[in-house]
């Protein structure tokens, strides 16, 4: 109060929060504005074309004392092929249906002669009574039906085109033993429901399981249509398979030819460099500039992957170095050692 009794208002008090209040606004006003004045980081340092970063550049004497050696690209084909599944049969499957073929057989020659005998002595002296030519007919038939049931179910078992059916003391009789004796092994290949339409493939590519590739493999022109497995979905077909170490109940895989032929150039498998998971090669296509080049790794073939662009018939290939060019890529400090 003053003199008067009047109250006095605290005018020093109010003054001073509006001044704080104040205060704060202007800095964080002084604060927005720098930070819209000054430029993105990430603006400041432009990525480099991405045209130029799979380029590495070598003076003659940096590709001789890195090693650097080229093949150039040679032209090369690859047909479409659908993946399937295999298993070697077991040899006794198919030795007891030869077995019971040839027990039928001899039943039935046997009974043929013995028919024969009596119809030849028929009206002679010393012809037999009408129930023994009628046994006799009789055991033919059956020897007979006793047969073809035996062939049939070889047929029901192997497929209606099985090579063998020429039978025994022949070239297919032949292979029918080579079969049943394990000498050569029987392959059932089931590839997945319309992947491998068409008709029959004229032979099959085999090999054991390799997530590498590079297993051993074999070839076989010996194919025919298998029956078809109701457990199994699928198409299925039989193959021969010799001169192999393949066990019996072994499980491999199976490509069939399928679709059209692409054509291309053929990157050897020395040449095959892997960063972030996928597969490149160097190619100088002009002297001392080695371009990296994408490599579709699904394109495999004998030696190597087919590539169907980026690359020419003729185009050196890096086939010595090609990690050095990739470490040097990564690295651009990195000096030859």
């Amino acid at each position: 109060m003053n003199a008067t009794g009047t109250p006095v208002t605290p005018m020093t008090t109010i003054n001073m929060k509006e001044r704080s209040v104040l205060a704060v606004c202007a800095a964080l006003a002084l604060l927005g504005a720098c930070q819209r004045s000054e430029p993105p980081a990430a603006a400041k340092d432009e990525p480099v074309a991405e045209a130029t970063a799979a380029n590495v550049v070598l003076t003659p004497e940096q590709i001789e004392k890195m090693g650097i050696a080229t093949t150039a690209a040679a032209t090369t084909t690859l047909a479409s092929e659908a993946a399937g599944y295999g298993v070697v049969l077991a040899h006794d499957v198919i030795a007891q249906a030869v077995a019971d073929i040839a027990t039928a057989e001899a039943a039935a020659h046997q009974s043929r002669a013995a028919l024969t005998r009596v119809r030849n002595l028929a009206d002679t002296p010393g012809a037999f009574s009408a129930e023994t030519l009628e046994t006799a007919q009789r055991q033919a038939a059956a020897d007979e039906a006793a047969l073809t049931l035996a062939q049939r179910k070889l047929s029901a078992t192997f497929g209606q085109s099985q090579p063998w059916q020429g039978g025994q003391g022949s070239k297919s009789g032949a292979m029918l033993d080579e079969v049943a004796s394990g000498q050569s092994k029987l392959v059932r290949a089931t590839f997945p429901l319309g992947v491998l339409p068409g008709p029959i493939p004229h032979s099959l590519r085999i090999a054991r399981p390799d997530p590498s590739g590079t297993g051993e493999g074999w070839k076989t022109s010996t194919v025919w249509a298998a029956p078809a497995d109701a457990t199994i979905p699928g198409r299925s077909l039989f193959a021969l398979l010799k001169d192999s170490d393949v066990g019996e109940g072994e499980r491999l895989d199976v490509w069939a030819a399928a679709g059209s032929i692409e054509s291309g150039v053929l990157v050897p498998q020395a040449a095959i460099v892997i960063s972030d998971g996928n597969y490149w090669c160097y190619v100088e296509k002009q002297p001392g500039t080695f371009t990296r080049t994408a490599i579709d790794a699904s394109k495999a073939v004998a030696g190597g992957f087919l590539v169907t662009e980026g690359i020419a018939a003729g185009n050196p290939i890096v086939t010595a170095g090609a990690g050095l060019l990739l470490a040097r890529e990564t690295n651009p400090a990195t000096e030859a050692e």
